[in-house]
């Protein structure tokens, strides 16, 4: 996304400034070791964007090492069993995501045959604008400007830290400002890493962003017992009763959560019984 506007004298100083400090602590204190970071393969790239949707950098780490054993190759998990990819996406949550990627890798074979580029310019499932702009930065190198949580946090914190609600398309203009002549793959990892950064020192300066949602508590959720459903799926076939009393749950959450998982097409009911779709 591109936002093209001249900036007071003052701003562009603060913007050199800026820079300045987001280099310095990538140099002294990047995250250079982060797997994702050692390769230039797109579709490992987009497993690592995905698979950091809403979830911790250290709880990634392990799962995306070996979601690419498991899938090498786009082709190998547009072929894989659903069943097969959620076994290797237990522990990061928001099942749906695993639904997503494979769905995505599915049509990026069958429409693009494989070309990653090629299937950016399309809807896949599960990827969004941040997603399919992150994928081009770091496999491609290209020159677009985006916004993540870090990333936020760190234009917040040095330009708005008195500003109660700040609208991306704000942000955006400094972004693109700070872009401007930047290596685009390493000026987002040092983003995001001074963004990280300032979260550590800071309470974090992305809830004054308008795109700001408080993530609701997991112990207990329909969340949870998704999660919990589907590792005892894995084992074979049940019905609703048979759920509830394996994993000690009230029916009628259950059932809500059964139906919630049916409709992102993860489970299937069959003959009174609920399966891995």
């Amino acid at each position: 996304m591109k936002l093209q506007m001249i900036l007071p004298r003052e701003r562009t100083s603060k913007i050199a400034a800026f820079r300045d400090a987001v280099w310095a602590h990538y140099r002294a204190a990047g995250r250079h070791d982060l797997p994702w970071r050692k390769t230039r393969n797109a579709y490992h790239i987009l497993v690592s964007e995905v698979m950091l949707q809403q979830t911790q950098v250290s709880r990634v780490q392990e799962k995306y090492r070996a979601f690419i054993v498991a899938f090498p190759t786009v082709q190998a998990l547009a072929t894989a069993e659903l069943s097969d990819v959620l076994k290797h996406w237990q522990g990061l949550g928001y099942n749906r995501r695993a639904k997503y990627l494979r769905d995505s890798a599915r049509l990026i074979v069958d429409r693009c045959e494989g070309d990653i580029r090629r299937a950016l310019a399309e809807k896949l499932p599960g990827v969004g604008p941040y997603t399919r702009a992150a994928v081009r930065i770091f496999a491609y190198n290209e020159p677009h400007t985006t916004l993540e949580t870090n990333i936020r946090a760190a234009y917040i914190h040095r330009f708005f830290p008195d500003t109660p609600i700040v609208d991306d398309r704000h942000i955006l203009v400094y972004a693109a400002q700070a872009a401007r002549g930047q290596d685009p793959r390493e000026w987002h990892w040092a983003l995001m890493d001074y963004g990280a950064h300032v979260k550590k020192l800071h309470e974090n300066p992305t809830r004054n962003s308008a795109t700001y949602v408080m993530q609701s508590r997991f112990e207990g959720s329909l969340r949870q017992i998704r999660g919990k459903i589907l590792r005892l799926l894995d084992d074979g076939e049940f019905g609703d009763l048979a759920i509830a009393r394996r994993l000690a749950h009230d029916e009628r959450r259950v059932r809500e959560a059964l139906s919630a998982l049916a409709r992102d097409g993860l489970v299937i009911a069959e003959k009174g019984s609920w399966r891995i779709a």
